[in-house]
């Protein structure tokens, strides 16, 4: 009986417990929210518990039967950063609790100034602009911006030289020349800079890449006729103590990016970044006599200030400096050489200082004042051809924004005033070729924009700016661009339509107008160049029950030139022929830019482009030279969160492009190949602050040579020393030169570099 007794009483005693247990329980419910729009299939859990649940079509989440006690909730959904938050359940209640997530910067950041001259949501910019990360860049890490934009799509690095190598950026098939690119909004770099200044901005300063395809001269002014790639530099108050990231591949290249942050005290901060590059190992594999890749010596100093005010008001300043010796040519060439007939060699000495700032009045309403200087100082050889230029640009602008009602107003006042000198017939006088005259261009200019709030998802961006052309007179550029978005924001479209303009100057833009056996011939005085262009953007979002994240961005683009400057090697094999177009030029095509998220950690970032690039003189069609048709890029990544191992692949695909040739007799190939440049890299995070990467370059080691009996013409007779021409200055094929060709390096359209491994470390300090 008593064994009874006991074996009630424990059971009473048990289910008591129970009981209690069972009824100290919580329920946690609550919404998921991107941008004030619920977010759907987010996932919801107790961390160190089996508890967890995921957002319904509304954002909607519920977790019950939760015991009372202390948790660490853990809000995460594919494309977006992940939320945490610390909760207490002592009481038997039920709370419900709103968590918003903000998009990774993988996705693109949210945040972008280049489309308006001011920072807007990427969301809510009526001009599509296209955001590039730090931790996109370091996907396939490179010695310059230059390289590291070959992964983005509707933007090629183009090889201007096979001997030097200098190049510059194309957009959607457009030239260099036709494309600005601005440090921190400043148009710091163009003229000399557009082949030369794209090198030395050390990456670990650049906080993202934001690219604008299409005219953009209503704010921006010349030049900006293609496009903009503004590099936006790190604040200080967001940069580590000390970083250091370097590597080196199995070329011999070395390349050391240092940056440090320094605090002087509660209101003012510093910035101060350094790039080393260093590459001295000649090689050629492809049996010309002729390096296939420059060698260099770069370094480049950037400082930059944030100065805290009253009312967040800015102020900042940054300089940057840097000094580049570069050469390429024949194997056995050494500076002794150095502008003489003997051995051919083209050296270039590059010294380039910049000065760029803003500072925002402290008045009640918001008026900013920016500026930027810069100087560019180049002694080069090519041969025996010798180049000196001297270039100076002043730039300075003063903006009023102002918020009234549905109307966002946007004026300005800018001036900027270009100083050029070189020895060559550019600057040379109209009357006597043996006189000195260097340009000097004042270019003041003043120009407005309206962004109209028509409805919640509706907004109109119109614009108008008149600039005032010391030489060539007065240029008026409007636009008008409408967005519209649905009300989860899944569905965005975009119209544009803007005009664009630029005053060309041949010398400091086209490096072939100043290498090579053939002689540069203007035709007439040059005009500014005039473009139209419309284009449409449309941006799907989807969000699968599987939990993967879908992203479609395409856009339909149409460029219409009025004046363009072609430059014209195929009419005379021994003269390169500029004048503006009699006609008009093309540019057209769609691009399609995708990114998958998965949820088992695999991204995925690819886009492509077809675009049509053309003229039309006197009712002849010419297709636009290096400039290829199709072209596609990829970005692969995958994490191995296990082993903390991240694997990168990366690759472009471009197709044919129509190229130079000297002669009808020239064996090389008039159109290039299909090719394609593919990288992979691992990347072993050892602590939160260092980390170890290794890859492959360029795996199928491809180089233009493998499609060619040679790619500089005549590569050992760089002089012309045994080429016979006719009296009309023609060579004349003979037994030693049996195609009539003279000395060419302008036949270029990829890089000679073949497949190299690298290997680096990244390492910050806080």
């Amino acid at each position: 009986m008593r064994n009874l007794s006991s074996y009630l009483l424990f059971n009473v005693v048990i289910c008591f417990c129970l009981s209690q247990s069972i009824h100290a329980q919580a329920t946690l419910s609550g919404k998921v929210l991107s941008n004030q729009t619920p977010l759907p299939f987010a996932n919801i859990h107790l961390e160190g518990t089996t508890l967890g649940s995921s957002t319904d079509q509304n954002g909607l989440f519920t977790i019950a039967n939760i015991p009372l006690g202390e948790y660490k909730v853990i809000v995460s959904s594919i494309g977006f950063k992940t939320k945490v938050q610390r909760i207490k359940l002592l009481q038997e209640k039920n709370p419900s609790l709103v968590f918003i997530l903000t998009e990774e910067d993988a996705q693109l950041n949210e945040v972008v100034v280049t489309a308006t001259m001011k920072e807007v949501s990427k969301l809510e910019s009526p001009v599509p602009v296209e955001v590039y990360s730090a931790k996109f860049l370091k996907t396939n890490p490179s010695t310059s911006i230059f390289d590291a934009l070959q992964n983005v799509n509707g933007v090629r690095p183009q090889i201007n030289c096979n001997v030097c190598n200098t190049g510059d950026i194309h957009i959607n098939g457009l030239e260099g020349p036709y494309t600005m690119v601005l440090i921190d909004g400043m148009p710091v770099v163009s003229g000399l800079a557009t082949v030369y200044g794209l090198s030395g901005i050390p990456q670990s300063l650049i906080e993202r890449v934001e690219i604008v395809k299409g005219p953009a001269s209503t704010l921006y002014g010349s030049e900006a006729v293609g496009g903009l790639i503004n590099i936006i530099t790190k604040k200080p108050s967001n940069t580590p103590g000390l970083s250091v990231d370097t590597f080196a591949s199995s070329w011999g290249e070395f390349n050391l990016d240092m940056a440090s942050k320094i605090r002087i005290n509660n209101k003012i901060e510093s910035l101060v970044g350094i790039n080393y590059f260093k590459y001295q190992n000649p090689i050629d594999n492809n049996d010309d006599h002729f390096t296939d890749l420059t060698l260099q010596d770069r370094i480049s100093v950037f400082n930059k200030w944030n100065i805290a005010r009253e009312h967040n008001r800015q102020f900042s300043f940054a300089g940057r400096y840097v000094y580049e010796d570069r050469w390429g040519g024949e194997m056995n060439w050494s500076k002794e050489f150095r502008g003489s007939s003997e051995v051919y060699g083209e050296s270039i000495y590059t010294s380039r200082w910049e000065l760029f700032g803003n500072y925002q009045l402290p008045f009640d309403e918001n008026i900013l004042v920016q500026f930027s200087l810069n100087g560019h100082n180049q002694n080069s050889v090519y041969g025996d051809v010798r180049y000196l230029a001297d270039q100076k640009i002043a730039f300075g602008q003063l903006t009023w924004n102002k918020d009234y009602k549905n109307h966002d107003w946007l004026a300005g006042l800018t001036y900027r005033y270009t100083y050029y000198d070189d020895n060559t017939p550019a600057t040379a006088s109209s009357e006597n070729l043996e006189i000195n005259n260097p340009d000097n261009t004042h270019l003041p200019g003043i120009f407005i924009q309206d962004e109209i709030t028509l409805a919640p998802n509706h907004k109109l961006l119109a614009g108008l700016r008149y600039d005032y052309n010391s030489i060539h007179g007065s240029i008026l550029t409007p636009r008008l661009n409408y967005k519209w978005n649905s009300e989860d924001s899944n569905n965005i479209l975009r119209i544009g339509i803007g005009n664009g303009y630029r005053v060309a100057h041949i010398f400091t833009e086209d490096h072939a107008a100043l290498t090579g056996a053939r002689s540069v011939v203007f035709l007439n005085d040059l005009k500014p160049e005039k473009s139209w262009n419309g284009n449409i953007n449309f941006v799907k979002k989807i969000y699968t029950d599987q939990g993967t994240y879908i992203k479609f961005d395409t856009t339909l683009f149409y460029t219409y030139f009025d004046n363009k400057i072609i430059a014209d090697y195929q009419s005379d094999p021994n003269k390169i022929i500029y004048d503006n177009l009699d006609g008009y030029a093309i540019s057209k095509g769609i691009s399609l830019n995708t990114d998958w998220v998965f949820a088992n950690g695999l991204k995925v970032l690819a886009g492509a482009t077809l675009m049509d690039v053309y003229s039309v003189a006197q009712s002849k069609r010419t297709r636009q030279l290096f400039t290829e048709q199709f072209t596609a890029v990829w970005n692969a990544s995958y994490s191995l969160d296990n082993l903390n191992l991240k694997i990168d692949y990366t690759g472009n695909l471009y197709g044919p492009m129509q190229l130079p040739l000297l002669s009808d007799t020239d064996p090389r190939k008039s159109h290039s190949p299909w090719w394609s440049i593919q990288n992979i890299q691992l990347t072993k995070v050892f602590r939160e602050n260092f980390e170890l990467y290794t890859g492959v370059k360029n795996l199928l080691n491809w180089t233009p040579a493998k499609d060619n009996p040679f790619i500089i013409a005549r590569s050992h007779d760089p002089f012309d020393k045994n080429v016979v021409f006719d009296s009309h200055g023609n060579a004349v094929p003979t037994p030693e030169n049996p195609y009539g060709l003279t000395f060419d390096p302008s036949y270029v359209y990829g890089p000679n570099q073949g497949i190299r491994g690298f290997f680096g470390i990244r390492w910050h300090l806080d």
